[in-house]
Parts: C-alpha cells; sequence; structure tokens
C-alpha cells in the first residue's frame, strides 16, 4: 500500500499523495514543524505544521504568478521585498527581472532557507545571487522599520494561523503602503475563493481602504486547497489592467505567466466578484 501523507485542507477536505521516500524527517525548527519528502504525482514536497507548502511539480504556477504580475505592472521595479517565501521560489523569478537592483527576502524561520538549499535547488537556487539579501526576523516588526524604500513588496506567507496571522490584518497593510515609495504596489496570496470566503472579503476590503487600486486575481495551482488560488494587489499608482505592452518587452523563461495571462487572471468567476464588491 505504500505511505501516504494527508494533508486536512478542511474539516471535512483534504489531499493525499503517496510518499516514495522522506528526505528530512518531521523535526521542529522552534517556530514550525518542517518535512521534506519525495511525492510520487509532485516530486519533494515542503510541508509546514502538516500543510504542503510547496512542490517541485506545480510550484512553478504559484512563484510564477506572484511575482511576475506585480512586477511587470510596476514600469521600472528596482527595490523589491519579499517577506515570507524562505523556500526561495519567489525570488528565483524576481531576479529574473533585469531591472531589479535589490531583491530582500525576510523569513521568520531561517531553517526553511536552509532545508530548502539542501533538499529544493530548483527552487531555491537564486538565493546567493549577489542581489539578494537575507534578513532573519519577523516580517511583521520588520514593516515597522521602513519608510518609502521599496518599489514592489511580495507577501509569500504560509495560512493564516500562528505567526502567519498577524500577516492579513489592517496595520499590516498600513506598514506595507508605508514602506512602498509613492507609485508602489504589493501583492499577497489571498488563499482560495472555495475554503475562504470571509478571509478573502475582508482582506481585500482593507487594501481598498488604504490602495486607490486594489485587484484580485486567480491561478491553478493542484496541491493549494480547492486547487483556486487567489492573489490581491494594492497598487498606490498602476492598474494592472491598464499595463501596457512596451512592459512585456522584458522577455523571460516563464511556464505559466505570459502577457496574455497578465490580463486574463484579473477576470473572475460571478462568486468570486461578489466577494470583492
Amino acid at each position: 500500500m505504500g505511505i501516504w501523507f494527508t494533508e486536512r485542507q478542511t474539516e471535512n477536505v483534504g489531499i493525499t499523495c503517496r510518499i516514495g521516500k522522506t528526505l528530512s524527517a518531521p523535526g521542529d525548527t522552534g517556530i514550525q514543524e518542517m518535512a521534506v519528502v519525495e511525492t510520487k504525482q509532485f516530486g519533494k514536497m515542503l510541508i509546514l505544521d502538516g500543510t504542503v507548502q510547496t512542490t517541485i511539480g506545480d510550484e512553478f504556477v504559484y512563484h510564477e504568478m506572484i511575482s511576475h504580475v506585480p512586477l511587470f505592472t510596476h514600469p521600472n521595479p528596482k527595490k523589491v521585498l519579499v517577506i515570507g517565501g524562505g523556500d526561495g521560489g519567489t525570488i528565483r523569478e524576481i531576479v529574473k527581472h533585469p531591472s531589479v537592483e535589490e531583491a530582500h527576502l525576510v523569513e521568520i524561520d531561517g531553517s526553511v532557507i536552509e532545508v530548502s538549499k539542501k533538499f529544493l535547488p530548483e527552487i531555491s537556487c537564486e538565493l546567493d545571487n549577489p542581489k539578494v539579501k537575507i534578513i532573519i526576523t519577523d516580517g511583521i516588526e520588520y514593516m515597522k522599520t521602513v519608510k518609502n524604500y521599496y518599489d514592489v513588496i511580495i507577501v509569500d506567507s504560509p495560512d493564516p494561523v500562528g505567526p502567519a496571522e498577524g500577516l492579513f490584518k489592517n496595520t499590516f497593510y498600513q506598514d506595507i503602503c508605508d514602506a512602498l515609495k509613492e507609485d508602489g504596489l504589493f501583492v499577497a496570496q489571498t488563499e482560495s475563493p472555495f475554503y475562504h470566503e470571509e478571509l478573502i472579503s475582508r482582506v481585500t476590503g482593507s487594501i481598498h481602504e488604504i490602495f486607490p487600486i486594489t485587484k484580485l486575481y486567480l491561478a491553478s495551482i493542484p496541491t493549494y486547497p480547492s486547487g483556486l488560488w487567489s492573489f490581491t494587489m494594492g497598487s498606490k499608482k498602476y492598474n494592472p489592467l491598464e499595463t501596457p505592452d512596451s512592459h512585456f518587452q522584458r522577455e523571460m523563461k516563464t511556464r505559466y505567466y505570459t502577457p496574455n495571462i497578465h490580463k486574463a487572471v484579473f477576470a473572475l468567476p460571478k462568486f468570486v466578484e461578489d466577494m470583492v464588491k
């Protein structure tokens, strides 16, 4: 029968994957429980506190969509911050943009970075890039210390439980706004519209109170709850639906993101539209 890993995504729904082998046995980092396993379907999988964080099989969707939508929306992103994302996938996509001069990664748990470097080199491969600065600290506290510095901020957070709960609050979004330059923008992952209707409605409302342009977009990620995932952008100036074709002249290798996808993902199903009104 083999060994199977099950993530209970809600009280009534779970996703189960057959495990080929365990690469890093479950262990307490002092902040969370972490493991790396190799699944038969999705390849290597990083698990934190019993939930899937990323897999080799579908990570490209999440990391491309949380990175390239904001970075192509902004005309000249030079200073970019990632909060969370210790696996390095978002950083890998950010440094593809030639305009980026600084890519800062703020991660609360340095163990995630070390384990990702060891077992997930396909994802963590740019963490040693000279443009990258890694800061091991609480992202919520870090945001309180920065003013008018970043062009783009990406909140690559885990689910809103435990230490990550504060990453979904109004005060945090205001700190992000203060840390952005006058034409800055940010994107956060905002969970599944099938399972997190209340959270999405609350978060988009909170961001809309602070940012004049607030847009939610979707992508399909098989190992995330329901397979349909949302991201929310707050922008001081630039509307992603009005991104000029000239921005897309920054060609790069991607597997999911395209210029056509950039605008298409903002066309929302009716039930999601109703959540964000």
